[in-house]
């Protein structure tokens, strides 16, 4: 019986477990890999890494204790959790059933990819999924964002305040409307690429081109100096979905404390509906969860 199990080894997970084992509890981390997103950072011709603030040195620091701590890691992925009574357990691929007094999920979200040729070969090479994160990089420089819903929009209404001129290629028929739309659409430095697919990923030692098609048919080539995917984010919270509220996009329904709707379950991270999908964020939810955890352990007969 564990006092906790994290599950998710993400910023969010990590920091959620180094609380935990320093609060003295018997906790578990079980995760398919350490690091989560910060695996992936965006390279750029004329862009150092002091340049970008990463939240890494945070990060990296507890992955470098867990990776030391075998004790309280299993690298594994879960299928699910379910409950037994104020118990729960937690079920590994491999056929694992560990039971747990609490549970942070911290599973965070998967991208919605491209899938076609050059996405691959130029991922965090001049391509990436973040436009939040890298956006102040992109000083009078050309950019192009793929997608149509509001994280698009979003992304490229902060691109276009320091970019030289912003595309925002637009894979549905007409723009999704949205806060950002009518302020996109009078802006004199983007381009709103309407019904327009993006069918190839082109570059040299980095991404430099974009193939499209549009409605008609006609294929075009687009350069930009960075290419930002963003058509959505997918909540890795399958694993939880028959227990906990979620809201309409599958995010886990938290309040100021990482609470869900079910005592004992906390969650934080990316998989949640917390504001803005970045790294330090993560590391302070994951840091309120796992007081929130401790809080509720404390408490218990």
């Amino acid at each position: 019986m564990y006092d906790l199990i994290v599950i998710g080894g993400g910023p969010a997970g990590l920091t959620a477990t180094i609380y935990g084992i320093r609060k003295r509890l018997n906790v578990l981390l079980i995760t398919r890999d350490l690091g989560g997103k910060t695996n992936f950072r965006l390279a750029l011709p004329w862009v150092e890494d002091y340049q970008v603030i990463r939240g890494l040195e945070v990060v990296n620091k507890f992955k470098s204790e867990l990776e030391y701590l075998e004790f309280a890691r299993h690298m594994e992925p879960v299928d699910k959790v379910t409950r037994q009574k104020d118990e729960f357990i937690v079920h590994t691929r491999g056929g694992g059933e560990l039971l747990t007094k609490a549970i942070i999920v911290a599973t965070g979200t998967k991208q919605q990819r491209l899938n076609v040729p050059g996405e691959k070969e130029y991922m965090m090479r001049g391509l990436c999924y973040s436009a939040l994160s890298y956006s102040p990089l992109f000083i009078d420089r050309t950019v192009a964002v793929i997608g149509d819903g509001e994280l698009a929009q979003r992304s490229i209404a902060e691109l276009a305040t320091v970019a030289k001129h912003a595309t925002l290629i637009c894979p549905a028929e007409h723009l999704i409307r949205s806060s950002h739309t009518e302020k996109l659409r009078a802006a004199q430095n983007v381009t709103i690429l309407e019904g327009h697919q993006v069918i190839e990923v082109k570059g040299d030692e980095y991404a430099k081109s974009l193939v499209v098609r549009d409605r008609q048919g006609k294929i075009s080539e687009l350069t930009a100096e960075g290419t930002f995917v963003e058509m959505a984010l997918v909540p890795n919270s399958q694993i939880v979905s028959e227990i906990v509220a979620l809201d309409e996009q599958k995010r886990i329904i938290i309040d100021c404390g990482n609470h869900t709707s079910v005592p004992g379950i906390f969650a934080a991270g990316d998989v949640t509906n917390t504001y803005a999908e970045q790294v330090l964020v993560a590391v302070g939810e994951g840091a309120k969860a796992s007081l929130s955890a401790v809080d509720y352990l404390l408490s218990l007969p």
